[in-house]
């Protein structure tokens, strides 16, 4: 009796004993979930991208091939006028902001108090400082910064190695940066905006809808980023490859996916049947971004032909800086013709169309949509009649852009050029607008377009005036009077 009574005694104890080790663990996932991620179990010292390899190989490979490793990708059928038969990207292209980033890779210059002033295009590249390769191996691999799209408050600077080359590193002691290892996350919108929000050179020069602002938007900002969605909500992520392709860039890593508004809403989202009908002929983003560079002014115009000193030391192009501006609109079916960077540019009007969108009122599958324009000064050599990269690091630190052009085309072509050989082309640009989408209160009225001073161009569009009074090009004056 006596020894039942003690086994009795140990089952006892021993299933109270399993009971608090399982509640123990649940409290502890529960800590992991709310407070500290599994990585921060994982990993003792963070020793570069040798750490994340050692459970993310996959994941590493996954990003080698991706368009924001390479800087390339794809171009799909909805981009004409580019040889297919070379690499397209933003190291391969030539765009009429910061031209290319090849001969302005990495650099570290610094103002008479020893602060960097220009450090090179790659602080945005999810690498070490390495130009991307075509070929994956263990090196390659291990240039892929997994904390720049991972790592909350994660920051980098330029030193020199032992050898004298030039790399990126991150900001702090070890013992920070292994904290900011064991605290990754899958990508915030701040993440994202860290790199998207500073391109062409400054905040929002180059978008023109992705400012600083959008750190704390509200929803007069943008209605997306007030409630709390991120970037990856809408550009779907398939094994590190982001989708998305506005009219100006003509690559995108996932051409399987379409970043649109109707992967959530309806084809008819209004309680308005007027306003419904408009979605047949106007795209959703035409009304519901009625203007943009709401709070950081964005560059329209950059002329690389005129350098002045700024207060940093740094050497600046002419740039023309606006804010709340109003969208260009025009017809487009979702195909683009761009310029190809090593054919003889053809001007337009005036001006090498950099990317233009393709569409009409008579095409079906067309739609107005809003565009930005931007508007550059390019160097071109005159033989061949094709625009020059401009060396940026070159002219940023000496203000001699004979010098920086010259440096781009040997960089870029691999000439050696006389300043006789090159002459300047304007070249322009249409770029889509996708963020900055404010909800129908303050999205445009019918006045805004339908009224003697609206802001449409019709005849500009195909109509021989309003379609209110002419009809639309799904309707006619004399069936609208039926």
């Amino acid at each position: 009796m006596a020894k039942d009574f003690k086994w009795s005694k140990f089952f006892v104890i021993a299933f109270v004993f399993v009971l608090f080790a399982v509640n123990f663990a649940i409290a502890q996932d529960d800590d992991e979930d709310e407070a500290n991620p599994p990585h921060y179990y994982y990993i003792q010292k963070y020793e570069g991208t040798k750490t994340c390899l050692k459970c993310h190989r996959k994941e590493a490979e996954d990003v080698f091939h991706s368009a924001h490793y390479q800087w390339s990708a794809a171009v799909d059928n909805t981009v004409i006028g580019l040889d297919k038969n070379r690499k397209h990207g933003k190291l391969y292209d030539l765009n009429d902001f910061c031209t290319n980033p090849g001969n302005s890779w990495i650099g570290r210059y610094t103002d008479k108090n020893g602060k960097v002033i220009v450090d090179g295009c790659s602080k945005c590249h999810i690498g070490y400082g390495k130009k991307p390769g075509s070929k994956m191996t263990e090196k390659e691999l291990e240039n892929i910064d997994c904390l720049m799209c991972h790592a909350p408050g994660y920051s980098r600077k330029v030193v020199k190695d032992k050898d004298g080359h030039l790399k990126w590193v991150p900001n702090g002691d070890p013992e920070l940066i292994t904290l900011r290892a064991k605290n990754v996350t899958k990508p915030t919108a701040g993440m994202c905006l860290k790199c998207h929000v500073g391109a062409g050179g400054g905040l929002n020069y180059k978008r023109g809808d992705l400012e600083s602002a959008h750190y704390e938007a509200d929803e007069n900002l943008d209605v997306h980023f007030a409630n709390d969605m991120t970037c990856i909500d809408c550009h779907e992520t398939k094994n590190h490859r982001i989708p998305g392709r506005g009219n100006d860039i003509v690559t995108n890593d996932r051409p399987d996916f379409k970043v649109k508004c109707e992967n959530c809403h309806d084809a008819e989202p209004h309680d308005s049947d007027i306003l419904n009908r408009h979605t047949k002929t106007v795209y959703c983003t035409t009304c519901h971004i009625p203007d943009y560079a709401r709070v950081d002014a964005s560059d329209v115009y950059r002329d690389w032909r005129k350098l002045e000193k700024g207060e940093n030391g740094a050497y600046d192009e002419y740039i023309v800086m606006k804010k709340h501006i109003k969208p260009v609109y025009r017809w487009w079916n979702g195909t683009t013709v761009a310029h190809d960077a090593k054919r003889p540019v053809k001007v337009v009007d005036g001006y090498v169309q950099m990317a233009l969108p393709l569409g009409s009122k008579d095409d079906p599958n067309s739609k107005i949509y809003p565009f930005r324009v931007h508007v550059a000064v390019l160097p071109l050599l005159k033989k061949t009649k094709q625009l020059i990269p401009v060396g940026v690091n070159v002219a940023k630190t000496t203000g001699d852009i004979d010098k920086a052009v010259k440096d781009g085309a040997k960089s870029f072509y691999g000439k050696d050029i006389k300043t006789s050989d090159y002459t300047w082309v304007k070249a322009k640009r249409y770029m889509g607008l996708n963020h900055e989408v404010v909800g129908g209160k303050l999205a445009l009225k019918c006045q805004d377009c339908h009224s003697k001073h609206g802001r449409m161009d019709w005849k500009a569009l195909g109509y021989k005036g309003d379609p209110r009074k002419f009809g639309g090009r799904f309707s006619s004056k004399k069936s609208k009077k039926n």
